[in-house]
């Protein structure tokens, strides 16, 4: 989706920002100090790799291939979402019903509309989709309302099965396999484990003033006046970026339009 706002959120361009600023310094000693933080930053990827090798290394549990779910075409199943490829990364959107879409849940909002390219994991037979934990239709219009075409499902009627032992209304991100007609599940996360899907994150945190939130260890005076990190106005940041372009008229998404 392309963010057709201007500078939600934000200072206007050019403007006096009375945020303190880190040291200035020469660029020799800028850079020995970049070059010990960097072996942290290497020490931390490699740690990342021991960890996704051990979580190839993980056994998994076998799932009912034939749990329905509600697709664009009707009833369909979980097999049937892999689109046939072996692998699948299910994401369960958290899903008010009947709300209209400024009150749907703006952290998978964010999540969800940074999904766009999926060649990429296509290429290495891996389908992604969205399980909604909310009717189809409802829901589906959400997502035609922000502009994404990631493949969407309803899981609503079978949450009690795929999400056995988990904290149901909250999102998950979930990993599957099939052997043939046998699908099987081999990780899941939650709350900021979902921030694999999130590039937006991992961009701030390069920055002098990181994600600029209040749970952050920042020095004295740094910006962190963002305690509804992805809202603007009361909205999704997504979402109001769509209104601000004009799409207004389908705002309502509930039983009342």
């Amino acid at each position: 989706m392309n963010d057709e706002s201007t500078n939600l959120g934000g200072p206007a361009a050019g403007a006096t920002n009375a945020s303190p600023l880190p040291a200035a310094v020469d660029r020799a000693t800028f850079q020995a100090e970049l070059d010990e933080l960097r072996g942290r930053e290497k020490a931390l990827t490699r740690e990342a790799d021991a960890i996704a090798a051990a979580r190839r290394r993980l056994p998994m549990v076998e799932v009912d291939a034939d749990v329905p779910l509600v697709g664009p075409h009707g009833p369909t199943t979980l097999l049937e979402a892999f689109e046939g490829r072996r692998q699948l990364i299910a994401y369960y959107y958290m899903w008010y019903p009947g709300r209209s879409a400024a009150d749907q849940c703006e952290g998978c909002t964010w999540d969800t509309a940074q999904i766009a390219e999926l060649s990429y994991l296509h290429s290495r037979d891996i389908t992604f989709a969205v399980f909604c934990q909310g009717p189809y239709d409802e829901s589906v219009r959400y997502r035609d309302f922000m502009g994404w075409d990631v493949p969407w499902y309803s899981a609503h009627e079978s949450l009690d099965t795929l999400l056995v032992g988990r904290h149901i209304g909250l999102m998950h991100l979930v990993c599957y396999v099939r052997d043939g007609d046998r699908v099987f599940e081999t990780y899941w996360t939650t709350r900021r484990g979902v921030e694999a899907m999130d590039y937006s994150f991992a961009l701030m945190d390069l920055t002098v003033y990181g994600r600029q939130e209040p749970w952050e260890d920042s020095p004295p005076g740094w910006p962190q006046e963002h305690v509804d990190f992805t809202r603007t106005n009361g909205r999704p940041i997504a979402q109001w970026s769509r209104l601000d372009a004009g799409r207004s008229d389908d705002l309502t998404i509930g039983t009342t339009r």
